[in-house]
């Protein structure tokens, strides 16, 4: 007792501002009861996805069906009595309500019942997913039209038959004054949103597919979300941050895929500068290696389109090699000497030094090339990228997407013993944590990924026109293609190899020891013991390399202690690893993997009630269910309790006076 006084007279302060918000010992007690019940609920279920690359359509499908966790509640609520088809239906119905609604009212001859039945259908579903939540955090997610006729319908009991009638009423009041649609969307949204307490997304939401700003948008509007970047992630931090180099390469690799529509549709990037330009100064070009990749799914595309890309490509892709060599000239740092490739070409031979070697260019038309001076920008390229720094800065969708992956997100996250990270942590090939120099100091290990973190921060934060901000900009194009960057993992980047050079040897970027060393378990809890995770029950979870589950690769490494989940989310690696990406799932009972099937459309999902199959691998049960109580939340809601236990002390002693 008296080591409770001496804190609570050591702590009055703190106690004072605390009783602001809990002005007496009722309204402390009832906290402290509230706070030690959610302590013993089962912990919520966490989704971890990785490498998303744009795919919207096939993310919203994911999302929306909770990786096939809303399938299984529909199945189990409704039972074998009701038929597949039915209960695909019904699924398809809660996935996609405002889509799927006008379909299913127009084979109905009794209406009323249709939505009497499915009301009835969607709440027992909704009791079911919420059943892991307090009250409280359901009420906060109702939708505000209806949260208290929701709140009431969530917590009726159907069996006391003195109130069968008053819900029954409910429901159809809804139904009768035409509200119903409404009231289903409604309903439908609310389940989506309780299946996952929380989504963690493992780096990669942008390039290759055509959407990630709709991704970002519904990232945005989930009540719960971290991510982790990565480095295609970076890079259009840094040209947000009006970074030419990271400007150039953004457009770039969206060019190189034909993937405008983001760029003008999704964020407004004006980019009839550019195409004016190549227009002017590569008509006469040949294009044959600029030519994007397409995916016929997305097409059909016209031969003139195809060109005035592949012209705005190679015309981008110049200017990115002459920035490379400025970014490069003011960074010692970054040891990228000799890949400043366009100062290593001899313009007279048509050949260029790669480490060492002369190789012959497969293209050697260089019209804004200066050869005595190649890294300096033409007055016209200039003026190019000019224009395109303003419309990157100023669009406000781009801007708020992005302050967005900053505060949500960083170079690494650590939560409930996993360590998320995107890429690697850089390693030496004896298995050593590999020592980077960097502003004249040393890093490595966890040191490293917070020093990343830091400086990508300047990047985007500094005052614009500081030496921080251009350092930190620099910094975050780094991180993109860095030898050491955690969050590319490979020793070099080789787009200008493939590009220009037929020799398909010099097309090889190696791999960081990283990814030989963690299929070893004592590397994988060296890791685990760098960022002060124990090293039995905890994992590590990245993405960035995809698992080739098609050529028998586990995505579950180091006697599990490490698991990869970039199954080829994107279109572009179907082929390779022969599916279409993982989730992970971390719930009360243990982990699991759910390894997607090819997505091909929204359209057809609706029409044709197809789900993506999915094939569940459970990898580790617990012994005992996990409870909220053994969560990081659970420990912080824990040091709440035993706050508000001295709160209530300090009224007890009259250090604090209680407010009526």
């Amino acid at each position: 007792m008296q080591d409770q006084s001496a804190r609570a007279r050591k702590n009055l302060k703190y106690l004072t501002l605390l009783a602001r918000e809990y002005p007496n010992i009722a309204a402390a007690s009832s906290e402290i009861i509230n706070l030690q019940a959610i302590l013993k609920l089962p912990k919520g279920t966490e989704h971890f996805m990785s490498d998303l690359h744009g795919e919207a359509e096939a993310f919203t499908h994911i999302v929306n069906n909770a990786s096939g966790v809303i399938k299984e509640k529909v199945d189990r609520v409704l039972g074998p009595g009701v038929p597949d088809q039915e209960r695909a239906e019904f699924a398809t119905l809660i996935y996609y309500p405002a889509q799927k609604l006008d379909e299913l009212k127009e084979r109905q001859t009794d209406l009323n019942g249709w939505y009497r039945q499915t009301l009835y259908r969607l709440i027992d579903v909704c009791r079911v997913v919420s059943s892991k939540h307090t009250r409280s955090f359901v009420r906060k997610r109702l939708p505000k039209n209806y949260a208290y006729i929701l709140d009431e319908l969530l917590h009726a009991h159907f069996e006391d038959h003195d109130k069968e009638f008053y819900y029954d009423q409910i429901l159809s009041s809804i139904i009768d004054v035409g509200r119903a649609d409404d009231f289903i969307e409604a309903m439908c949204v609310l389940i989506k949103n309780l299946a996952v307490f929380k989504l963690h997304i493992v780096g990669d939401i942008f390039d290759r597919g055509p959407r990630p700003d709709q991704i970002m948008e519904q990232l945005l509007n989930h009540h719960s979300v971290d991510i982790q970047w990565g480095n295609h992630d970076v890079v259009w931090m840094g040209a947000a941050a009006g970074s030419p180099i990271c400007i150039a390469t953004v457009l770039r690799t969206s060019l190189a895929y034909n993937n405008l529509e983001a760029l003008e549709d999704g964020y407004g990037i004006n980019l009839r500068p550019l195409a004016l330009f190549a227009e002017s100064e590569y008509r006469d070009c040949d294009m044959h290696h600029f030519y994007p990749r397409t995916d016929e799914a997305r097409g059909p595309y016209h031969r003139s389109e195809l060109i005035r890309t592949a012209r705005m490509h190679k015309a981008i892709a110049i200017i990115m090699f002459k920035l490379e060599c400025q970014v490069i000239d003011r960074n010692p740092d970054f040891e990228l000497e000799g890949r400043d490739f366009l100062r290593h070409i001899n313009y007279r031979e048509g050949t260029v030094e790669v480490e060492g070697k002369c190789y012959p260019l497969r293209d050697d038309d260089f019209p804004t090339v200066n050869p005595a001076d190649p890294a300096r920008l033409t007055r016209q390229e200039k003026e190019v990228m000019e224009a395109l720094q303003r419309s990157f800065m100023e669009s406000e969708r781009l801007q708020r997407h992005v302050r967005f992956l900053f505060s949500k997100g960083g170079v690494y996250h650590i939560e409930n013993g996993n360590l998320l990270f995107h890429g690697a942590v850089p390693l030496t090939e004896s298995g050593s944590f590999a020592v980077e120099t960097f502003e004249q100091h040393g890093y490595a290990g966890r040191a490293l990924m917070d020093y990343c973190d830091e400086r990508a921060r300047r990047g985007y934060f500094a005052p614009e026109g500081s030496a921080e901000r251009q350092s930190g900009a620099d910094f975050l194009w780094y991180l993109w293609c860095g030898k050491l960057s955690p969050l590319y993992g490979r020793d070099k980047m080789t787009t200008f190899e493939r590009l220009f050079v037929e020799d398909p040897a010099t097309h090889t970027e190696t791999k960081n020891p990283y990814y030989r060393h963690v299929n070893d378990s004592k590397m994988a809890r060296a890791i685990l013991a760098e960022f002060g995770l124990d090293q039995t029950h905890s994992h590590i979870v990245n993405g960035h390399v995809p698992v080739r589950a098609a050529n028998g690769e586990t995505p579950v490494k180091g006697e599990g202690r490490l698991i990869v989940i970039d199954g080829g989310f994107c279109r572009a690696y179907h082929e390779k690893t022969g599916i279409a990406g993982y989730t992970l799932v971390y719930n009360s009972r243990g982990m699991s993997l759910r390894q997607h099937q090819p997505f091909e459309s929204a359209e057809k999902a609706i029409r044709e009630n197809l789900d993506i199959a999915s094939t569940v691998e459970v990898f580790e049960t617990c012994e005992k269910r996990t409870l909220v109580g053994d969560t990081d939340n659970g420990r912080r809601l824990a040091a709440d309790v035993e706050d508000l236990k001295l709160l209530v002390q300090a009224y007890q002693m009259g250090l604090v006076k209680e407010k009526t």
